[in-house]
């Protein structure tokens, strides 16, 4: 199975930003979709937003839209999350995962996750 690494955590005070890393272990990021998630303590995984890197169409939870971005870099077979004007209940475990067909920002179409990486943002 492919293996999904992210990277790119860390703490930031709010209204900075970060950029977290999906990098997989080879190229199979064209097919289907990845998705990125979040899960903040106490609470349920939420999907945060999703690319098909096939043809760039990206989708955002209500949430982020406006300061979140996801973009693809097919060279080093990467999907990034750009996050800007993060606020203190951004902070959560961030995940990227992938779908073989289409899909939306539910976690339950999505079979192949990483181990994600801790944001945590200060007031």
């Amino acid at each position: 199975q492919v293996q999904l690494l992210e990277s790119g955590g860390g703490s930031v005070q709010a209204g900075g930003s970060l950029r977290l890393s999906c990098t997989a272990s080879e190229w199979t990021l064209n097919r289907g979709c990845v998705g990125w998630f979040r899960r903040a303590p106490g609470k349920e995984r939420e999907g945060v937003g999703r690319i098909y890197p096939g043809n760039g169409y990206d989708y955002y939870a209500d949430f982020v839209k406006g300061r979140f971005t996801i973009s693809v870099d097919k060279d080093k077979n990467t999907v990034y999350l750009q996050m800007n004007s993060l606020k203190p209940e951004d902070t959560a475990i961030y995940y990227c995962a992938t779908a073989p067909g289409q899909c939306g920002l539910s976690p339950s179409v999505y079979n192949n996750w990483g181990r994600g990486t801790q944001v945590t943002v200060s007031s």
